[in-house]
C-alpha cells in the first residue's frame, strides 16, 4: 500500500537543505500548478533544478514564513509537471533521458508523490515508453497528469507520430498499459484536469487547432471531442472549473493574446500581453463577486495579474504590471485564509511570493524573497 511504501522510502532516502540546496540551479518553473496548499492549509512551491526539484514550504499555515530549500534528487530529467487531486496529495511527473551502456539514449517517464505538506517524497517509478523503437522512443512526449475524485491517476503524453498516450492507475497504485488515444500534430504542452463530478479532460495543442478529450462517464475511457481554434501557443494552457463539471480553458493565441473557451461556446479574447509561457489561473472571491484570477509572464519579462468575472471574461479583465522580472511562470493559490497568493522566480532563480493586501480588489502587499 502506498502508506507503508511511503514509510519505507522516507527511512532510506534524505532529502537536502540549506546552502547546498539553495545553490542549486534552477531550470525555470514545472507544468501544472507548481503552488498548491496541503491538507493542513501550508503552501508548498516545487521547481526543477539541476539533478531534482527543489521545494519550499510556509512553515505554518498563512505564512508569512517559509521553510529553507530542500532538494530532491531525480537525476536526468528534462520537464516535471505537478499535480494535485482532492485528497490533496501531489504528484510529480518528469521526462527522463539517460545514456545506457551502449550508448543509446533511453527516454521513459517517472512518476513520485508527496503524501503530507513538508514530508518526503517517494521513490521515482518508472511508467514506460510505448514505443521500442531507438528512433521513436527520442520523440516520446513531456507528460502531463490529472487526479480524479477515486485518487487514479491519469497520465498523458505526445507519442513519436504525434498522437496521444494515456497511462492509467487505480487507486490501488496498479498502472494499466498505456493506450492510444489517436490524435494528429498533438506537440507537447499538454493541460489533463479532473472535475469535482469526477469526469477527466485534456487539452493538447496542435499545429491547426487544440485537440480535445472529454470522458462522458466517470472513470470510463476517453473521447474526441470537437477542435477549438485558434491553436494555443504550445505550454500556454491554462485550466479553471468555473462551474459545476464545466471547464474554461485559457490560452495565448500568438496573433491576438490571451483567450478562453468553453465547450459549446465562442473563444472568447481577453487581451493582456502574455509572453511565450504558462498561464496561471485561480478562482476566488473578491468583495463578495465569484471572480477568476490569471496571471502570466508578460512581453517585458515582468508579472502580469488580471481580474474578470467568473464566466464574465466578455465585459472585460482589469490588468496590472506588477514590476517584478520573474524566470519561467507565475503561480496562484490561495493560502488558509483564503489570501490570494502569487509566486515567482526571480531571474537569478530565487522564489519571492506576494499575498492579497487587506484592501478592496484585489492588491497585493510587498514581494517577500523567500
Amino acid at each position: 500500500m502506498r502508506g507503508r511504501s511511503m514509510r519505507t522510502v522516507e527511512r532510506r532516502r534524505s532529502a537536502s537543505s540549506g546552502p547546498d540546496a539553495a545553490s542549486r540551479a534552477v531550470a525555470g518553473t514545472a507544468e501544472g500548478s507548481w503552488l498548491v496548499r496541503g491538507k493542513d492549509g501550508r503552501l508548498t512551491a516545487y521547481v526543477p533544478c539541476r539533478g531534482g526539484l527543489l521545494r519550499w514550504t510556509e512553515t505554518r499555515p498563512g505564512g508569512p514564513e517559509w521553510s529553507p530549500p530542500v532538494f530532491h534528487p531525480v537525476a536526468d530529467l528534462t520537464h516535471l509537471a505537478v499535480a494535485q487531486g482532492a485528497d490533496t496529495y501531489v504528484h510529480f511527473l518528469g521526462r527522463r533521458e539517460r545514456r545506457r551502456p551502449d550508448g543509446r539514449v533511453a527516454v521513459d517517464v517517472v512518476h513520485a508523490i508527496q503524501y503530507q505538506t513538508g514530508r518526503a517524497v517517494t521513490e521515482w517509478r518508472s511508467l514506460g515508453n510505448p514505443h521500442r523503437e531507438p528512433e521513436k522512443v527520442l520523440r516520446f512526449g513531456a507528460p502531463a497528469a490529472a487526479v480524479d475524485a477515486t485518487g487514479a491517476v491519469y497520465v498523458f503524453a505526445r507519442n513519436a507520430g504525434g498522437g496521444l498516450m494515456l497511462r492509467r492507475e487505480s487507486k490501488t497504485g496498479k498502472w494499466a498499459p498505456w493506450v492510444d488515444l489517436q490524435g494528429t500534430d498533438v506537440q507537447d504542452g499538454l493541460t489533463a484536469t479532473a472535475m469535482s463530478s469526477g469526469h477527466v479532460e485534456v487539452f493538447a495543442p496542435a499545429r491547426e487547432a487544440a485537440l480535445h478529450w472529454i470522458q462522458p462517464k466517470p472513470g470510463g475511457p476517453l473521447e474526441r471531442s470537437h477542435d477549438v481554434r485558434p491553436a494555443p501557443l504550445p505550454g500556454s494552457v491554462a485550466v479553471l472549473e468555473t462551474a459545476p463539471g464545466r471547464l474554461t480553458y485559457f490560452w495565448t493565441d500568438p496573433a491576438t493574446g490571451l483567450v478562453c473557451h468553453r465547450r459549446g461556446g465562442w473563444t472568447v479574447p481577453l487581451g493582456g500581453s502574455p509572453g511565450d509561457g504558462p498561464n496561471a489561473v485561480l478562482r476566488t472571491v473578491l468583495d463578495g463577486y465569484d471572480c477568476t484570477v490569471i496571471a502570466h509572464r508578460g512581453a517585458s519579462g515582468s508579472v502580469l495579474v488580471g481580474v474578470c468575472g467568473t464566466e464574465s471574461e466578455s465585459a472585460g479583465l482589469w490588468w496590472v504590471d506588477t514590476a517584478v522580472a520573474c524566470l519561467g511562470a507565475p503561480a496562484l493559490a490561495c493560502d488558509a485564509h483564503g489570501r490570494v497568493v502569487i509566486a515567482a522566480l526571480d531571474p537569478d532563480g530565487a522564489l519571492r511570493v506576494a499575498r492579497q493586501a487587506p484592501e478592496p480588489g484585489l492588491t497585493f502587499l510587498d514581494w517577500v524573497r523567500v
